[in-house]
């Protein structure tokens, strides 16, 4: 290996360090413009996601800004009884609020057993191999936003009793996801190109 190579090498996994350790927090969460100049490698994490899985860019991160508002260690509140710490109600966590079962079936399924769930390149890749199989067991389009949303919040099984119908509310959050989603792919025809530009360089393998 040359001696240019093995800096690049180097540098790389010097950014990689950085990176997962980084608790980026977009400003403007509403904004996916914003997101992405503010943090380039999760725009890297993005599209490489959406070349593995074919899910469009928007519509992951609408479900990561629904879910977390794109904060690295968010939890569900834990309940109190007498001032007693309760368990919490659901083991979701992280940018993509994965729980325990689906985020174990993801590990086993790519073979990404060292990914964790407040890393957002880990947490978006969940989301593009979640959403690709929401495609393959329940037929839905990777362009579908809201019934995307709902399989995604009540899982395939739940998704396909229709439980969703009974919780009035989910159908309000669906159609938020699908207008962030809209919304965003907007905004990212508009800076794609630029940040396209951004991220390649000399370092680039």
């Amino acid at each position: 290996m040359s001696t240019s190579s093995v800096i690049k090498a180097l540098l790389l996994c010097a950014v990689i360090a950085l990176s997962g350790c980084s608790t980026y927090k977009p400003t403007k969460t509403t904004d996916i413009c914003n997101i992405f100049r503010g943090e380039t490698d999760w725009y890297k994490a993005a599209r490489k996601a959406n070349k593995r899985w074919g899910t469009p860019i928007p519509l992951m991160m609408a479900i990561i800004n629904q879910e977390s508002s794109f904060r690295h260690n968010v939890r569900p509140d834990r309940p109190t009884f007498l001032f007693i710490p309760l368990p919490r109600r659901s083991s979701a966590y992280g940018y993509a609020q994965a729980q325990d079962p689906a985020w174990n079936d993801y590990r086993r399924d790519t073979g990404h057993w060292s990914h964790d769930r407040d890393k957002f390149g880990d947490a978006i890749n969940f989301v593009g191999w979640y959403t690709d199989k929401s495609h393959k067991n329940l037929g839905l389009s990777k362009w579908d936003a809201p019934n995307q949303y709902l399989a995604y919040h009540e899982g395939w099984g739940g998704f396909k009793r229709g439980t969703y119908k009974k919780k009035k509310f989910l159908s309000g959050v669906a159609a938020k996801v699908k207008k962030q989603t809209a919304t965003y792919g907007a905004q990212l025809k508009k800076c794609q190109p630029g940040l396209d530009k951004a991220v390649k360089g000399w370092w680039s393998f």
